[in-house]
């Protein structure tokens, strides 16, 4: 008898090794939950693996849209680029989370981040400053409609740090035209700083004694009536900001 069921079950147990590699060969292998892709993402994001992490975040965005998980994933996925240095990809995944989930709680930590984003992107003073104004503006708006956030102080340093570089761009550029003896765009610029970033004292005072140089400067080729006309407004300006 034991001779007998020796070889039946070898048979059947190399029908089943056989069954379990055929299986394992032509059957996809099962796909990860969105908890494991979010662990996975979040883990590799505790490594310093942002590559890694993107796509995991990615994957859980595509395959679960509707889960938790990938709620919680789309705003990892915007600090997985930003901390990677990705700025660009950080803005979009950031004001996406901020279109689809505008009720969310993280929402004044979104508007931080997206402010964040374009202040880190700041190159050199001579280029134009879009990415600051934009800044400034998502940084108003989380001053003004989260005042009892977290994020609303830090915001206000932020504030102060992009309203210095708008400054210090336009004392740049009307530098530049006094430099080069356009004294007429030189004065504009000067007067535009001083009528505009007074909560920038310095770069307000510079910006004062160079509009009075350029403004001497740009009369004298001027005929007498424009002097005359640009004389007056210039007398009214100089006695409002005295």
């Amino acid at each position: 008898m034991r001779r007998i069921l020796l070889p039946v079950i070898l048979v059947v147990l190399l029908s089943l090794t056989g069954c379990m590699w055929i299986d394992s060969y032509f059957l996809p292998p099962p796909e990860d939950t969105a908890q494991e892709l979010y662990e996975a993402g979040m883990d590799a994001m505790g490594d310093k693996e942002y590559g890694d992490a993107q796509e995991y975040f990615t994957k859980l965005k595509d395959r679960f849209p509707f889960s938790p998980f990938s709620l919680k994933g789309e705003l990892a996925l915007g600090d997985a680029y930003f901390l990677d240095e990705e700025y660009l990809l950080a803005l979009d995944a950031y004001k996406e989370f901020e279109a689809l989930h505008p009720t969310n709680e993280e929402i004044p930590y979104v508007l931080y981040q997206i402010a964040l984003s374009n202040i880190s992107m700041f190159k050199t003073i001579d280029r134009r400053q879009e990415n600051i104004t934009e800044a400034l503006e998502y940084l108003y708006r989380l001053t003004e409609t989260y005042p009892q956030s977290k994020y609303a102080e830090a915001g206000k340093d932020l504030i102060g740090k992009g309203r210095r570089i708008l400054a210090e761009h336009e004392v740049f550029m009307a530098d530049f035209f006094w430099r080069t003896k356009k004294y007429g765009p030189a004065w504009h610029r000067y007067r535009y700083v001083v009528e505009n970033f007074s909560d920038v004292p310095d770069l307000s005072e510079y910006a004062m004694r160079r509009a009075e140089s350029s403004y001497f400067e740009y009369q004298k080729n001027l005929s007498e009536e424009e002097r005359a006309r640009i004389q007056g407004s210039w007398l009214r300006w100089l006695k409002k900001w005295l």
